[in-house]
């Protein structure tokens, strides 16, 4: 895979495995730069799935592990779309009540949720190791609060990676 495919692929070393995000800068510019940027300068290195609701999603993101925090870098103005759909396996940017709040946090799709298509940016999708995803330790309860939750070994982009 030359330099060039790799340049919007990011690696997400998890537990179970190697995940392979592909950022979709086409329909979410300032997001795929934001994930990037944020994975290249090691800042989701050991940061925890903090909540995952099973059946649901996995999500990530805040360094302080609580869910109430981003990164030091302004928050993201929404790019919502409607050419791509909150599909298994789709990565969206959490966000308060705020639609243009985004900042650090993001989300995996266990299965399709269409209540969330077009109400949230869509940043990428897993196109490997979504099987590595499915063994994210869940929470419990609606929220989905993770006790002594999984946590992201490394996360780098695919072209910075070592060989």
């Amino acid at each position: 895979m030359s330099t060039e495919d790799k340049k919007d692929l990011i690696y997400m070393d998890v537990p179970a495995g190697r995940v392979v995000i592909r950022l979709r800068p086409d329909i979410a510019p300032k997001a795929a730069e934001r994930l990037r940027t944020l994975a290249e300068q090691g800042f989701y290195d050991n940061v925890a799935f903090h909540r995952v609701i099973p059946g649901f999603m996995a999500q990530g993101g805040d360094p302080t592990g609580t869910g109430m925090h981003g990164s030091d870098l302004p928050d993201l103005p929404a790019e919502f779309t409607r050419e791509a759909k909150f599909e298994r396996g789709t990565i969206g940017m959490a966000r308060t009540s705020d639609p243009n709040s985004a900042n650090s946090q993001f989300f995996i799709m266990f299965e399709p949720s269409p209540h969330l298509d077009g109400q949230y940016t869509i940043v990428g999708e897993v196109i490997e190791g979504m099987e590595n995803v499915d063994k994210i330790k869940r929470g419990s309860g609606s929220s989905g609060v993770v006790n002594e939750p999984d946590r992201i070994a490394k996360m780098v982009p695919a072209d910075k990676a070592e060989a």
